[in-house]
Formats: C-alpha cells, structure tokens, sequence
C-alpha cells in the first residue's frame, strides 16, 4: 500500500496528520527528557573526567554518546510511551465501536487507512526528532559545563570537531529503523483490542510495554552488529 501514499491526496493529507500528532505534540516532553538526559550525561561523565583532569574532552564525550545511543534510544522510548499508546487507544476505541468491521465490510483495506499512515508518521518523524534530542541534549551538557569551569568555547569546538557526517547520519538512521517496531507495534496492539470495558486501556499498555522492548532489543542487535562491523 505504500505507493498510495505518494499518488493519492487524501492519503497524503492523512500522513500530514498524523505526522502533526506524532512530532510536533511529542516535542515539548522529548525536549525536556533530552535536555535533562544530556545535564546528567555530562555530569557523571565530566565528574570521570575531572579526575584525570581531562575534562575539556566532555564536549566530545556527550556528543559521541548522544549521536550514536542516547539521542535515538531516548526519542524512539518517548514515542513509544506518547505515540504508541495514543496510535493503540485511538484504533482500539475504533475497534470497539465497529469502525474498522464497517471499513472491511465495505471492501477497504483498514492496513492501507489505519496503518501505514500512522506507521510512516512515526518512521519520518523520528529523525526529525532525534535532531531535537541532541541538540537538547547538547544544550544540558553546556550548563552542567558551567559548573566545571570549563570555557564554552573549549565544549562546542570538541562538540563540531567530533560530529562527522557520518555519525550524524548514523544516528537519524537508527532512529528511523527504531520507528518502525515502535509504530507496527502500537497499530498492533489497537486493532487486536477486546470489546471489553478495559479493552482498550490493555491495548494501550500493551503498545507502551511491548514498544520499549521491541526498541531495547533492536537496539541491542545493532549494537552487536555495529561491534562486529566496526561501525
């Protein structure tokens, strides 16, 4: 169904939607975990540091860490606690009232209306985000910077020398990859809601929990892979 998306209007303007409720509402809470995940990375790695007296190379330290794990992983757990249960409350509560059964009736695909918008939202969204994230996060290390002593100079000239191309675009791919488990897994756990009076808030616990560990182990299989790489 994904080449409906980029011949048909409505099914654009859908994706426009749902790319609104998966980014821009996401925003304020991920920039408030990444800014808060960056002051806390930089302290105890800066307080490591301080002790060899190396602690000018923080700025390389948290930019390294956030490009290549933090940044990703903490965006793509933020979407799967936000996104994910928001994506299986909405389609179960479609469930439950029988919406998706008169979309089948009808002879409509409820994978090419309900799915692949919401899944590609959260595919395309998530690198936009994880830009967010680091720079956040970029920005919590400066003010815990400021505490050390450490000129602000010396901080982001480590954090631009650090940054190659390659590792940026690294971390948004991963970040995407992360998206992908997170989205399928919340459409999973809406359209396969009870008609119960607690259907659907097990649906939506169900897509938070079960999100966080399709993200935590796909994140530990690359991991292993970028480790036997070389990446």
């Amino acid at each position: 169904y994904f080449p409906a998306v980029l011949v048909r209007s409505d099914a654009r303007h859908d994706l426009m939607r749902q790319l609104y409720a998966t980014g821009v509402r996401t925003l304020p809470v991920l920039t408030v975990v990444s800014l808060f995940t960056g002051m806390i990375l930089a302290l105890q790695v800066g307080l490591e540091l301080r002790r060899f007296n190396q602690e000018i190379y923080l700025g390389a330290a948290v930019m390294i860490t956030l490009i290549r794990e933090m940044a990703p992983f903490s965006c793509g757990i933020c979407l799967a606690a936000c996104v994910g249960s928001a994506i299986a409350a909405e389609l179960g509560t479609m469930k439950v009232n029988e919406e998706i059964d008169a979309l089948t009736t009808m002879g409509l695909p409820s994978v090419r209306f309900l799915v692949l918008p919401r899944v590609l939202a959260v595919i395309l969204a998530m690198p936009i985000l994880t830009l967010f994230a680091e720079l956040s996060g970029m920005l919590g290390g400066a003010i815990v910077l400021k505490l050390m002593n450490v000129p602000n100079v010396v901080y982001w000239s480590h954090v631009t020398s650090t940054a190659s191309f390659f590792m940026i675009a690294f971390g948004l791919a991963k970040s995407a990859l992360f998206g992908l488990p997170g989205g399928l897994v919340g459409c999973s756990a809406g359209m396969r809601t009870k008609s119960t009076a607690d259907g659907v808030g097990v649906a939506a616990t169900s897509a938070v929990v079960s999100g966080i560990v399709a993200i935590a182990v796909t994140d530990g299989i690359l991991a292993v892979l970028c480790y036997v790489w070389g990446i």
